[in-house]
């Protein structure tokens, strides 16, 4: 049987009655986590005001609201701590129809990001996420040992989905056509964010080798004078420098414009 420990305490925070209505009927049908709904808002300020009087583990949160949005809503959420107005800090989900707004929300650590019509399932797999965040939390502060440090991660839209990616799995970001194609140790991706944007997020870990590529400076193996085919060569084909990329042994082509550039930042990794 479920403790009230065990039960996840959850505040619904939607400024549609029929939305928050549709949301208590999903979560009556999931499996554990159990779940318990504290309080419903219609707006960010209701829902301060509700906080104040009852803790709850996590807020399902729609973010296009009269008055302060959902977005500004989590940002006060993250920052509060327990001691102030707030009895505790919960964690965030969003449930919208707006999915532009994913990587801000995992910028400001929104344990998932659900997009309306809601299907059961889906939100089964957030209170799961939600679970997981208090769980590890607990564990955290129980534990005697330092804590480890999260790797940081790259937050990037893969054709709709939102991924979070180890900057230290980055091999390399190369523009083609409307997408970023981005290269990591083990996978493939077709991104939707600008090369500038991401060159920008990932800063002095890569450099540019061509108008339309960064390579991660930790993976570089070498800096040579080759014959590129196919889609490593550069405008004009032939014989043109390059970079050789762990682990793939792939080369890609630097530009004469960046040449420069790249030579100065591969001394700087002892290269």
């Amino acid at each position: 049987m479920d403790t009230d420990n065990e039960r996840l305490r959850l505040l619904i925070v939607d400024d549609e009655p029929l939305a928050r209505m549709r949301l208590r009927s999903l979560l009556a049908d999931c499996a554990a986590p159990s779940v318990e709904v504290v309080g419903e808002a219609g707006s960010a300020s209701e829902a301060l005001h509700l906080l104040a009087r009852q803790p709850a583990d996590a807020v399902l949160l729609d973010i296009h609201m009269p008055g302060i949005d959902g977005l500004e809503l989590a940002r006060r959420l993250r920052s509060s701590a327990p001691g102030q107005s707030l009895q505790a800090s919960p964690v965030v989900v969003f449930v919208t129809a707006h999915a532009e707004h994913a990587l801000q929300a995992f910028e400001i650590e929104a344990v998932d990001y659900l997009t309306k019509p809601v299907r059961r399932a889906r939100l089964q797999e957030a209170l799961g996420r939600i679970a997981q965040r208090l769980g590890r939390a607990r564990v955290g502060l129980a534990a005697v040992s330092k804590p480890a440090v999260d790797e940081p991660v790259l937050v990037v839209s893969d054709r709709g989905r939102v991924l979070r990616i180890p900057v230290g799995d980055v091999v390399y970001l190369r523009a083609e056509m409307k997408y970023v194609t981005l290269r990591t140790r083990e996978h493939q991706y077709v991104l939707d964010d600008a090369l500038a944007d991401l060159e920008q997020r990932l800063g002095a870990r890569v450099v540019r080798i061509h108008r339309n590529a960064v390579v991660a400076k930790a993976a570089v193996r070498a800096l040579e004078r080759r014959v590129l085919h196919g889609d490593e060569q550069e405008e004009g084909g032939g014989e043109a420098w390059a970079v050789r990329l762990a682990p793939h042994d792939e080369w890609l082509a630097v530009s004469r414009r960046q040449l420069a550039g790249v030579r100065e930042a591969l001394v700087g990794e002892g290269l």
